[in-house]
């Protein structure tokens, strides 16, 4: 597996990831409706916006053919006025990934470019049933606190954890 920085060219296999990505993880969470209505092209918009900016960090996994398997973002939301900090907006692998260690590329990763931009914190929003609450425990993000959201006309609960020492998530 090849980790590197996503580039502008990466943004329609990136919103592919993405879509496909959400339809396998949130199956049985988010109405069938809202995941059969996700569009290839509304997310390729998103994400060729997202790679023009200059403060969205993106990285993507290749597979060994050279195609993008997965991918991880970050960012300082502007909801984020904690000094020092910022977000790690989404890690999203192809289901017939995952398990393979690529997550734990993915988030080290981006953790180096967070510490060089001088992050000392750093948050995440998980869904409470998404299975992969437990995976951002394993590495070291604490529960903060739980919110309510509403997706495709559902209130759900959402978890934002966060991450103190930067260099915690880079020792494992």
């Amino acid at each position: 597996m090849h980790i590197k920085k996503a580039t502008l060219q990466d943004a329609e296999a990136i919103a592919r990831v993405h879509v496909d990505s959400w339809k396998t993880t949130y199956k049985g969470i988010i109405p069938d409706e809202f995941l059969n209505n996700l569009s290839y092209t509304q997310r390729n918009d998103l994400w060729t916006q997202a790679l023009a900016q200059q403060d969205h960090f993106v990285m993507v996994a290749e597979n060994f053919e050279g195609q993008i398997v997965g991918f991880a973002d970050g960012w300082k939301k502007e909801t984020n006025t904690v000094p020092h900090s910022g977000d790690l907006t989404s890690i999203y692998i192809l289901e017939a990934y995952q398990g393979e260690g690529i997550g734990k590329q993915l988030l080290q990763s981006l953790f180096k470019i967070f510490k060089q931009l001088g992050w000392q914190k750093v948050f995440v929003e998980v869904l409470e049933d998404n299975k992969t609450c437990d995976w951002y425990e394993y590495y070291g993000a604490t529960l903060s606190k739980t919110v309510t959201i509403q997706i495709g006309g559902v209130l759900l609960k959402e978890r934002i954890y966060e991450w103190n020492n930067i260099d915690d998530v880079l020792a494992r």
